[in-house]
């Protein structure tokens, strides 16, 4: 019985152990660009984390407004005369 030859050997295994080994390390890091940079990712996570932030600074702001302009509504109601 004969073992691996010399030649048949990269970096001390065999040759398929080593093309296994490599395509696992292929895959995982097509894996883990995808969780970094596709679709579902952390960055889209983080760029939707900052944008609620903004729609709700937006909110705030435009609820004041919104007082502001109906206590103006009313006041300017309050004067018009009644028919």
């Amino acid at each position: 019985m004969a073992g691996p030859r010399e030649e048949d050997s990269i970096a001390g295994l065999s040759l398929k152990t080593f093309l296994v080994t490599v395509l696992g390390i292929l895959l995982f890091g097509i894996y883990v660009g995808v969780l970094v940079y596709g679709e579902n990712s952390l960055t889209v996570l983080n760029q939707l984390k900052e944008k609620k932030q903004g729609l709700s600074l937006e909110e705030k702001i435009l609820k004041v407004e919104n007082q502001r302009l109906q206590k103006e509504y009313f006041e300017l109601k309050q004067l018009e005369p009644k028919e």
